[in-house]
């Protein structure tokens, strides 16, 4: 079940990514204002470029639906009630829904292709905070999912027909307790990462609606009063992204072990692909390679989170 799960979570990361090709080409309005049909067809007829980008990203959010609807069933089969397992896996189809209907105002809503209004840019930073949140919940879906029970055992003097004793799950090793402070450092550093992202869909919004000719025209557009609020709300990433920075390193100084060494390693890719975003102007290949640089890293920091905040007898790598 745990790989089946870290199928849907991969899948999940390709349909975030698709819906980045989908705004970086102004492809939004591909399918009209209908939704959840294309053009008022289930399968449209003589399609456009930008109604074929629209039509495969909502093909590709069916499958995923139909994937976390078996992964839901799965798990509620597999494991027994109580487990946070279950719990994770039913955040994932609340979150999944909202998903859903977050897309459905955007395009009934026409936020999208050439619209910088400020009710767009709204919208766009719920969006994605509700993406980031339903990311989580697969992680930590995929996550507990990895936990193993172990079969409950007979006692000698027990009669036969009773409940077995020490029905309980085991995870093969003892409890991780977290130190002191390290859960505040955990949801710090979480909230300021969703920041960070919910400020950077913002950011790549505005680069595609008022591309910078060059680097130099691009950072005084950014504290021009004459330029348009999106633009200059762009500062505002790099910004949250400094403050996020600092937080998840603090994490990763406080926890340690294998999990927190993979997130560092992630943040300090991310740092060179937003670099590198910026210095190149953000083109759609570099915008799509930093948001997956994106995921895996916000998947890494809820895995190591996780474990400070509900530490499980889990086969975890806290200590290495």
């Amino acid at each position: 079940m745990s790989r089946y799960a870290a199928c849907v979570l991969g899948f999940m990361v390709v349909v975030i990514l698709e819906g980045a090709v989908v705004r970086a080409t102004g492809s939004g309005a591909g399918c009209g204002n209908h939704w959840p049909l294309c053009n008022g067809e289930v399968i449209p007829h003589h399609p456009r470029i930008a109604t074929m980008i629209e039509f495969a990203h909502r093909s590709l959010t069916g499958i995923l639906t139909t994937m976390v609807v078996v992964l839901i069933a799965w798990v509620f089969v597999a494991r027994a009630k109580g487990e946070r397992v279950r719990r994770a896996a039913v955040w994932v189809g609340v979150l999944l829904l909202t998903e859903a209907l977050l897309g459905a105002v955007l395009v009934k809503g026409a936020y999208v292709e050439k619209n910088a209004s400020d009710m767009r840019v709204f919208v766009q930073c719920v969006h994605f905070t509700n993406t980031m949140l339903l990311v989580a919940a697969l992680a930590l879906t995929w996550w507990w999912a990895r936990e193993i029970v172990e079969a409950p055992k007979l006692s000698p003097n027990q009669p036969q027909g009773l409940k077995p004793l020490g029905t309980a799950p085991s995870y093969g090793t003892a409890e991780a307790v977290p130190l002191r402070g390290q859960r505040a450092v955990a949801w710090l550093a979480v909230v300021a990462t969703i920041v960070v992202g919910a400020t950077g869909s913002v950011a790549a919004l505005a680069d595609t609606l008022f591309p910078a000719p060059s680097l130099r025209a691009g950072l005084m557009e950014d504290f021009s009063a004459a330029a348009p609020l999106l633009v200059r709300m762009r500062w505002v990433h790099p910004a949250a992204a400094l403050v996020g920075v600092v937080c998840v390193a603090w994490l990763c100084v406080r926890v340690r072990g294998t999990a927190a060494r993979w997130l560092g390693w992630l943040m300090v890719a991310q740092l060179v692909l937003g670099v590198g975003d910026v210095l190149l102007l953000a083109p759609t290949w570099m915008q799509v390679l930093h948001l997956l640089g994106a995921d895996l890293y916000w998947i890494a920091l809820v895995v190591v989170a996780a474990q400070v905040l509900w530490p499980g007898r889990e086969a975890d790598s806290l200590r290495g």
